[in-house]
C-alpha cells in the first residue's frame, strides 16, 4: 500500500511535467474522444426530460470511471502503474493549454487586432466574442483563466489524490459533460440538469482549494482573502464564485458584471468592486498566478494523500 501511494505521487508529478512540456495535442486527445462518445449517446438518449439527462450523465461518467478502475486493476507492475497514472494526469490536465490560449488572446489585444482576439476567444470560453470590445475580452480571459485553473487543474488533482486514476477520469468526464450539456439553453435546461449538478458537487473541493491557494500564492494575499469572503458567494456558480473572487482580489482588479453568453445576456455581481477593470497586461499576471496555484495544488494534493496514508498505517500498527 505504501508503494501504491508513492507510485501515485511519482506518476502525478510526471504527468504534471508532461502537461508543462507537451500540453494538449491539437488532435487525438482522449478527452475529445470521450466527448465524441458522449455526443453520440446524447443523440440517442436526448429528451427534454431530467431523467434522460441523468441517465446520460451516469452512463458517460460512470462508464468512464468504471473503465479506468478496471484498467487500474489489471495494471499491477509498479512502473506500469506509475506510467498509467502519469499518462492519465497528463490527459486530464489542461493548465498549459489554458495559458497558451489566454496568451494568444492577449497578444492579439496588445497588437490591436480585435478580430484575431475574437476568433481565438471561443477556445477559452463560450461568450459571444462579437459583443465584446478589447477591455471586455481581457476581463473574459482573466475570468476564464481563474475558473479553469480549478476545472482544468486543481479539481482533477484533488480527485486524483482521492481516487487515483478512476478519480482523475471521473472528474474530467463530469467536467466535460457539464461543458457539453450543462448550460441553460432551451435544449439542455432539463436534459443537462443532472450533469450541471454533478459538476457542482465534483468541483466543490477543487474550487475551495484553488481559492485558498490563490490567497497563498497571489501578490495581494489580504485582497484575495477579503474578496473571497465578501464576494465569493455572490456569483451564480457555487464554484466559479470563490475562484474568480480570489483571483480578482489577488490581482487587484474587479471581475464580473454584464456578459453575453450562449445567446443570452447575464448581469452578474461585481467581484472585488472598487478596484480597476482588467487590462490586457492582467492576462499575463493571471496566467502566472494560475501556474503558481497549479504547482502548489500538485504539492498539496500529493502531500495530503501521502499524509493520510501514513496516518492510516500508524493507526493499524497500534
Amino acid at each position: 500500500m505504501r508503494g501504491e501511494h508513492a507510485g501515485y505521487a511519482c506518476g502525478a508529478a510526471l504527468g504534471f511535467l508532461g502537461d508543462l512540456l507537451a500540453a494538449d495535442p491539437r488532435r487525438g486527445h482522449p478527452v475529445a474522444a470521450f466527448g465524441r462518445a458522449a455526443g453520440a449517446l446524447e443523440r440517442r438518449l436526448w429528451r427534454d426530460h431530467r431523467g434522460y439527462g441523468a441517465a446520460h450523465a451516469v452512463l458517460c461518467a460512470g462508464g468512464a470511471a468504471a473503465a479506468a478502475a478496471l484498467l487500474q486493476r489489471t495494471v499491477r507492475h509498479p512502473p506500469a502503474r506509475i506510467a498509467l497514472t502519469a499518462a492519465t494526469v497528463w490527459a486530464v490536465l489542461g493548465g498549459t493549454s489554458l495559458g497558451r490560449e489566454a496568451r494568444a488572446v492577449g497578444r492579439a489585444l496588445t497588437a490591436g487586432d480585435l478580430d484575431a482576439a475574437r476568433e481565438r476567444l471561443p477556445h477559452l470560453c463560450g461568450r459571444d466574442p462579437q459583443a465584446l470590445d478589447g477591455p471586455q475580452m481581457a476581463r473574459a480571459v482573466v475570468e476564464s483563466v481563474a475558473e479553469n485553473t480549478s476545472d482544468a487543474v486543481v479539481g482533477a488533482l484533488v480527485w486524483g489524490a482521492l481516487g487515483g486514476v478512476p478519480g482523475l477520469v471521473a472528474f474530467r468526464a463530469v467536467n466535460t459533460l457539464d461543458a457539453m450539456v450543462g448550460h441553460k439553453s432551451p435544449r439542455y435546461r432539463r436534459f443537462g440538469w443532472a450533469s450541471a449538478r454533478l459538476d457542482d458537487v465534483a468541483g466543490w473541493p477543487g474550487s475551495r482549494l484553488t481559492a485558498a491557494l490563490t490567497v497563498a500564492a497571489g501578490p495581494d494575499r489580504r485582497g484575495a482573502l477579503r474578496a473571497w469572503r465578501a464576494d465569493g458567494g455572490a456569483h451564480p456558480s457555487p464554484n466559479a464564485g470563490p475562484v474568480e473572487a480570489s483571483f480578482a482580489g489577488a490581482l487587484g482588479i474587479r471581475l464580473g458584471g454584464t456578459l453575453a453568453y450562449g445567446g443570452r445576456v447575464e448581469h452578474r455581481p461585481v467581484l472585488n468592486g472598487g478596484a480597476w477593470a482588467p487590462a490586457v497586461a492582467d492576462i499575463e499576471r493571471a496566467v502566472r498566478l494560475s501556474r503558481r496555484v497549479s504547482v502548489l495544488a500538485l504539492v498539496t494534493t500529493v502531500a495530503g494523500r501521502l499524509a493520510c496514508a501514513a496516518v492510516r498505517r500508524k493507526g493499524r500498527t497500534r
